[in-house]
């Protein structure tokens, strides 16, 4: 435990984005055992309210209180960007362990795909998905949405980094051991990797989170769900900046930047924690 705390007291990028990650967790547990969650509802507080004693964050033309959308939302959108970056690193790292250790055709094919991918643009892709879709979007339909791209970016990376271990002394002994193929993947190249797969996925879940409120924010979100994309909708359909109800979307705004600069000091921590060279650096 001493160590840990020595550790995070040197990677201090590590110990803000816990310290934010942190807060914002302990805002949410909180709020939900002293937010009355059924007032995300439209008509159940009195409209554009500024924030008081009675509404802290405010309430929205909808007549919705702030501070339950977003004790109720925050989670939402949090689960959108965990799902969609966990399938999107799960299926990138098996891609680019086999493509990478296997080489040959198999691995022409998965790096052609993933670089072809990489060079569309990413959100119209998700645009013409999330339309095509009949029906407002629910939140794990949203999270599908996201994640069909999301696997694009973590397979070139994780394949670099695997190229590269798979060359090292300690691989080689195990090959010339007999040890198979996927035996090396799991007990000798996984182990080494887990740091950067850790850093890649929070960078995952950030820029999944990134994707979906881009396309809440265009109106092809879950629209009866109460995420932080879908609160940044209603503010720019209902003109809340124009009107001057600053209330409305500071609120969203001040959360969004909270769990984006967690999420990116924790990334940077974490990578920090992979490298050894900037380990030695620090």
């Amino acid at each position: 435990m001493q160590g840990v705390l020595r550790y995070l007291s040197r990677n201090r990028s590590l110990l803000v984005g816990i310290g934010l990650l942190g807060l914002l967790a302990l805002f949410l547990i909180i709020g939900h055992f002293t937010v009355d969650l059924t007032k995300v509802r439209p008509l159940s507080a009195r409209p554009l309210q500024e924030p008081s004693w009675r509404y802290p964050f405010g309430t929205d033309r909808q007549g919705r209180d702030l501070l339950a959308v977003m004790v109720a939302g925050t989670p939402l959108t949090l689960r959108i960007g965990f799902i969609a970056g966990v399938l999107g690193v799960g299926i990138g790292t098996v891609l680019a362990f086999v493509g990478a250790y296997y080489r040959g055709i198999t691995d022409t094919i998965i790096r052609g795909i993933a670089d072809i991918g990489l060079t569309v643009p990413g959100l119209l892709v998700l645009i013409i998905i999330a339309v095509s879709i009949k029906g407002s979007l629910t939140v794990n339909q949203m999270a599908m949405v996201v994640a069909s791209l999301a696997w694009l970016y973590p397979t070139r990376t994780i394949r670099a980094q695997v190229l590269s271990l798979r060359e090292r002394g300690y691989v080689e002994i195990a090959r010339m051991s007999g040890v198979s193929g996927p035996g090396i993947i799991f007990t000798e190249l996984m182990p080494n990797m887990l740091p950067y797969l850790a850093a890649t996925l929070v960078n995952a879940v950030s820029a999944a989170i990134l994707a979906s409120i881009g396309l809440e924010v265009l109106g092809l979100g879950p629209m009866e769900s109460p995420t932080l994309g879908m609160t940044l909708y209603w503010v720019n359909f209902n003109a809340a900046m124009i009107n001057g109800w600053w209330w409305w979307w500071t609120a969203p705004t001040v959360v969004i930047i909270t769990v984006f600069l967690g999420l990116f000091f924790l990334t940077v921590g974490l990578d920090e924690l992979a490298n050894p060279r900037l380990r030695r650096s620090n």
